[in-house]
């Protein structure tokens, strides 16, 4: 962030005591506006999460809020007059739900912002001690959880039921007490009152996806296929895998996964499947990377197994793959078949079934004019309904609205 001459890198953890008034208080008067200021809460994200970095942070300083994200997780440079502040990174899932649950509520206090809106379903103790404390409080949900719980591999499955019944009993108590909650798709909200929620879902950034200049020529483009996001076995990297190993060898296509494996163990299996000799493993790339990536793919996966939280689950990256002008090759959910048959810009398949991708990916490939039309279909349909302009605007509404009550 670029500030009168001023460079303001990220910052690391700070010690007992630590104030950034005090500490920089040219930077601080400067992003102090009449809009009010705000404080983001995650235990769990990187500080440089597209949804709450990206959108969500940025367009709050856009709009003349005083922005600070306090982050349980190291990420990207800070810059768009929002100030992070990064805690010490927790070793293991069980210190991240204590210790640094702890940490971030005592750095939340000290910020004295005039509404916190925070990301993780571990941080409604946090939220609901902000709330007696006489303070605004909303709670983004990114997910739904007691589904979500029912598939966690680190849960054992006789106590998944009961789990799952606790967060949702927890949620509820959440719902009465906090000021608003913010719902990441229209499945989410429909559990809790419509007058305290609004829908707000991750859709692509424009700018982010140069979405009004053409992309690079879909026709000269290699035989790549691209999927970015988490590596584990329930979003279908296996069976993408065994897709690659089916297709035809004068296609020479390559898949390019984008993101970290789960687990070492499931890294070395995939590893020793015959398609990754057809794979390349990129690591976790940034967002510039991301969307070169996609510029010069000829198809987008997006083929998570139909556990419940995913069925009606609306992921970025199906979105993302549109706006970078690519057919997609995605997963047959009733939803997903709405966007998808709706944009008319990709192939529905079976997620469970190889050879059912294989050929989605092989006629993709052998029909460039087809795949190319889809594309470009996919490409309008976030230009006009898909795209983050539209749910920044709801954010800012629901924000006005909150913060012109009285306490």
């Amino acid at each position: 962030m670029q500030l009168q001459g001023q460079t303001w890198t990220t910052l690391t953890a700070a010690p007992r005591g630590h104030n950034p008034e005090a500490e920089y208080p040219t930077v601080m008067a400067q992003i102090r506006t009449a809009a009010g200021k705000v404080v983001h809460l995650t235990s769990a994200h990187s500080s440089a999460d597209v949804r709450i970095f990206h959108k969500e942070c940025k367009t709050l300083a856009d709009a003349g809020y005083e922005v600070v994200l306090i982050a349980g997780q190291d990420g990207g440079a800070i810059c768009h007059n929002v100030r992070i502040d990064i805690l010490p990174a927790a070793i293991g899932r069980g210190q991240r739900m204590t210790r640094s649950v702890a940490r971030i509520f005592n750095r939340a206090l000290r910020e004295r912002a005039d509404l916190y809106h925070f990301h993780d379903p571990e941080l409604i103790p946090v939220g609901l001690c902000l709330k007696m404390a006489g303070h605004r409080v909303v709670y983004d949900v990114h997910e739904d959880v007691p589904k979500q719980i029912m598939s966690k591999s680190w849960i054992r499955p006789q106590l998944r039921s009961g789990v799952s019944g606790t967060v949702a009993a927890i949620e509820r108590l959440g719902e009465r007490c906090f000021d608003g909650l913010v719902a990441a798709t229209p499945s989410i909200a429909c559990r809790f009152r419509p007058d305290r929620t609004v829908i707000v879902q991750n859709f692509p950034i424009l700018e982010e996806f140069n979405i009004h200049r053409e992309p690079p020529p879909y026709h000269s483009r290699p035989a790549l296929l691209a999927y970015v996001g988490g590596l584990e076995e329930i979003r279908g990297v296996r069976e993408m895998l065994e897709a690659m190993a089916l297709l035809p060898a004068d296609l020479k296509a390559r898949l390019q996964l984008a993101g970290t494996f789960a687990s070492p163990a499931f890294e070395a299996s995939c590893r020793a499947m015959p398609g990754w000799r057809q794979t390349d493993h990129l690591g976790w790339q940034t967002r510039p990377e991301v969307v070169a990536l996609l510029g010069r793919a000829r198809a987008g996966l997006v083929l998570l197994r139909p556990i419940p939280n995913y069925v009606e689950a609306q992921p970025v990256k199906l979105f993302e793959y549109m706006a970078a002008g690519l057919p997609v090759v995605a997963s047959d959910f009733p939803l997903w078949r709405r966007i998808v048959e709706g944009a008319g810009c990709g192939i529905l398949v079976d997620p469970t079934d190889p050879r059912a991708i294989a050929d989605a990916l092989t006629w993709l490939l052998t029909h460039p004019d087809e795949a190319s039309a889809m594309g470009a279909r996919g490409r309008a349909a976030v230009m006009t309904t898909y795209n983050w302009n539209t749910e920044a605007k709801k954010l800012l509404a629901f924000y006005a609205r909150i913060l012109s009550q009285k306490r």
